[in-house]
């Protein structure tokens, strides 16, 4: 097991690399616990909870709002939670997010830790301090930055995931490695075979370089002001993409990806080779390169961004493999490039 340290203004996390679930209670304490899950991870793996309360959420984008967090807090107030309580999440990044919301909000903030159990939620989504739910359907427009107080990734739990989960889970260390790593791209590129059979060798390396880079960024800038937008590579299209609905996050993200490399290189920060090997690891891992939606629609998405200001997004765009650099981009200089991607 290796850990990690993010020193930030909400307080310090500790991530443990490699750190099995059955360790889980050395970390809680003596304070009452209430585990956040959801139906198919309790089932799974329920055996192994501490004894305690069980809020269950629902799969899927549906779930993540804040009808789904009022229910937690009437289970928070029904279980007699205080302020020296600990709130579990054990689950993928939707049950991370929802549950770092809500004791991130109930009583003006609990503490919390998680336990990822997708590789999208181990390389991304429950580091960092990003907490929220999706409103209207765009998503996290609610949310707070606050820390885990820890994070315990256990690589065993991978081996139930679908290959469409699994591939979330790459498509974001993928970003990882292309924004802040050029020599964990090109482990990627050496041994995507191995990445795939979820060699152990191969995948603590993808999840502990992930995160050295995540927690280096995140240290720097807590609340996303500048360094910390480098993580958003892809994602401006890529959450527009999944708004419509028909697109896994992390398939969004790749195409997303793909239309940040090549309108870097229209800018002449990369070679068009660059952008080539982007599309071809994509590829291997099985990942979409194109959409086949209506550039108007996606168009319209991206008005709601969160990142927009006025008629420009702070966009992410490469300066090499990885190398990455936040610009301000007019949404209509997104229109050619939507029309080549849709």
């Amino acid at each position: 097991m290796r850990s990690l340290q993010i020193a930030g203004t909400s307080g310090q996390s500790t991530v443990m690399v490699g750190e099995p679930l059955e360790h889980l209670t050395s970390y809680c304490g003596r304070a009452k616990k209430v585990i956040v899950t959801d139906t198919t991870v309790r089932a799974l793996y329920g055996n192994l909870f501490p004894p305690c309360e069980v809020i269950e959420t629902g799969i899927g984008e549906r779930s993540k709002t804040l009808a789904t967090v009022e229910k937690m807090y009437e289970t928070f107030l029904r279980a007699e939670i205080d302020r020296s309580s600990l709130v579990l999440a054990i689950g993928g990044g939707l049950v991370c997010d929802v549950a770092g919301y809500a004791a991130s909000t109930y009583l003006r903030g609990l503490r919390f830790g998680f336990v990822p159990t997708t590789l999208l939620a181990q390389v991304d989504a429950s580091v960092g301090g990003k907490n929220g739910v999706n409103f209207k359907n765009y998503k996290n427009l609610v949310g707070t930055f606050t820390q885990p107080s820890f994070v315990l990734c256990d690589f065993s739990l991978l081996k139930t995931l679908s290959g469409p989960e699994l591939r979330n889970g790459f498509a974001e260390a993928i970003k990882t490695a292309a924004i802040g790593d050029a020599n964990l791209f090109s482990f990627f590129e050496a041994a995507w075979m191995e990445a795939l059979s979820l060699d152990h060798g191969v995948i603590e390396r993808i999840v502990y370089d992930s995160l050295s880079v995540k927690t280096r960024i995140v240290s720097l800038d807590e609340k996303e002001k500048g360094e910390r937008r480098k993580l958003n590579f892809g994602h401006t299209i890529g959450h527009a993409l999944e708004s419509l609905g028909r697109l896994r996050h992390g398939e969004g993200v790749s195409i997303g990806m793909v239309a940040a490399a090549t309108l870097s290189a229209r800018r002449g920060l990369i070679p068009e080779s660059d952008v080539e090997r982007l599309r071809t690891l994509l590829e291997r891992f099985g990942l979409p390169v194109t959409a086949h939606v209506d550039a108007t629609a996606v168009r319209e998405a991206l008005r709601k961004d969160k990142k927009r200001e006025n008629e420009e997004i702070h966009f992410v765009l490469l300066d090499g493999i990885g190398r990455a650099r936040v610009a301000p981009v007019k949404v209509s200089e997104l229109d050619g490039m939507l029309h080549d991607l849709c």
